[in-house]
Parts: structure tokens; sequence; C-alpha cells
């Protein structure tokens, strides 16, 4: 409870509580408003709590599964947070402006990324020395351009498996390509947007830099913990893969000690065994003397008679 109070008090330092004014509302933001105040919407901030905890618990989900969760944030007050966390979770963001057909004709968006990398390694490896040196301007500028739009979805090989979208009616294009795809959507909304229209909805103020920076934040850091479970449960399976190999080699280290062991005293008990045999042989053959010497005697003294 009391980290639910702290982070209300943050949100309410922040502003995230501060709508727009009561003439711009829309009506189905009824619910996550709490009152009016100077002819401005103000924002129950119990329920962006339990808003932000509920999309931080699902998105920190995503992320452990490997899956990747794309940011869009192309407003001005939103481009550097947007930028900031999404490459501090290593994931893809758009912040300069949301290319028509980003997602539904991704394959044609990778194609210009492949182009901007073949540019770079162009640039890179002293290919372009042997251009001339306005061509080389050009192919600067050109690069620069593609990145400015495609850099932050340069790592991106597939279409993500989420969106986390700042003001949901400012990146409408983006909410309508993900809605197309059965992408899932989250975001922050105003008290002039449909919640309806994202899967997750955090009601809040999606004007203000501090307020957007909060939110932000709060779910990026649910992302990191995702990621780092992942990574945790991955080291514990390469710990467990090489503790079985381990085991193993022992299994069969001992079963070879075992079994070389066997063989020596298998070598053992035939040599006594013969040994044995031989000193039967012989306790055998002096019986067989005596009986002949006692035989040898009698047929003597018949002999002798005779």
């Amino acid at each position: 409870m009391e980290n639910n109070t702290s982070l209300q008090q943050q949100l309410l330092e922040a502003g995230v509580h501060f709508g727009h004014l009561r003439k711009k509302w829309n009506p189905k933001m009824l619910p996550f408003i709490f009152a009016e105040k100077k002819g401005i919407h103000i924002i129950d901030l119990n329920k962006t709590t339990e808003s932000l905890q509920e999309v931080a618990g699902v998105l920190k989900q995503i992320a452990r599964s490997g899956k990747k969760i794309m940011f869009v944030g192309t407003k001005k007050q939103a481009k550097e947070i947007v930028t900031e966390c999404a490459r501090r979770v290593n994931m893809p963001f758009a912040t300069e402006r949301w290319l028509g057909g980003m997602l539904t004709n991704f394959n044609t968006v990778r194609k210009s990324v492949k182009k901007m990398q073949s540019i770079d390694k162009l640039l890179n490896d002293g290919s372009a020395e042997s251009l001339t040196k306005k061509e080389r301007l050009q192919l600067q500028r050109d690069r620069d351009k593609m990145d400015k739009v495609l850099g932050g979805i340069s790592q991106l090989g597939r279409v993500p498996a989420a969106l986390f979208i700042i003001d949901i009616g400012h990146e409408h294009i983006a909410l309508a390509e993900a809605k197309r795809l059965g992408i899932t959507t989250f975001g922050i909304v105003d008290t002039n947007c449909d919640p309806n229209k994202v899967d997750f909805a955090i009601p809040g103020n999606d004007d203000a830099t501090k307020s957007i920076a909060i939110i932000t934040q709060y779910i990026t850091a649910a992302i990191a913990e995702g990621l780092a479970e992942r990574q945790a449960a991955k080291d514990e399976e390469v710990e467990d893969v090489a503790s079985d190999d381990n085991e193993k080699k022992a299994a069969r280290l001992q079963a070879e000690a075992e079994a070389e062991a066997g063989r020596g005293r298998g070598g053992g008990r035939g040599r006594g065994a013969s040994g044995a045999g031989g000193t039967g042989g012989g306790q055998g053959n002096q019986p067989k003397r005596r009986m002949h010497g006692g035989g040898g005697g009698g047929a003597r003294r018949p002999g002798g008679g005779r």
C-alpha cells in the first residue's frame, strides 16, 4: 500500500492528473475523471496507478518472453524521453515521424533499413574513398536522413509484439496499423481521447514532459526487470546443462574405472584358479603314485612267490 501511495505522490508531483479543458473531453473517459477544476478535468490518480501497475506487469512478461515492444512518441515533449528509455532496454522506437506502413508494409521498410546499413558499411570500410567528395557527402546526407526516421527500428527483424504509445490521438496511424495486424497496444490516454481504442489504457496527462517521463520510466523499469529475469533464467539453464555434462562425464569416468578394476580382478581370479589347478594336479598325482607303488609291490610279491 505504501508503494502505491508513494507512486501516487510522484504522479501528483509530475502533474499526471491534469487533463484537458472540459470542452475538449471525450465522454468515454468519464470513469477515469475525478473532478473538474477551473474548466479543466482532473484525472483520478487511483485509476492511473492501477492501470500503470497492470501495464507494467504485462509488458514485463512480454519482455521476459523475448519479444519486442516498440515505443512510439513523435511529439516534441516525448522524443528525447522515449529515445532514451527505449535505448536503455534495447527496444525499437519511432520518435521523428511515423512512416505510413511502418508495420503494415514492414518488408519495404526493412529494405530501406538494409539500404541504410549498406551505406554505413560503404562509408566505414573505405569503399567510399573511390568516390568524389561530393558523392560521399551526398551519401552521408542520405544516410543521416534515413537514420533520423529509421534509426530506432534498424535492429528490428520482424513486427514487434506490442506498441507503447504516448498520446494515442496524435499517433492514430500507428494505432490503426497495430490494430490491423493484431498487435497488443498500450498507451497514455488523456481526457480528450477514447480509451477503448487501446488494449491497455493509462489515464494521464500526455502533454507535460514530466508526466510523460515518469510514466515511460516506470514502464521501462518493468521491461528491464523482465529482461533481467530472462537473462537469469538463461544463465541458470546454461549452468544446469554444464552441471549435467559434468555429472555425465563423472559417471562415465567412474564406469570406466570400475570396468578397469573389474578386468584386473578377473585376471587375478584366472591366475589363482590355474594355481589351484596346479596344486590340485599335484595332489592328484601323489595318490596315483602311492596307488602305483602299492600296486607294484603287490605285483612283485605274487611274482616272487611264483
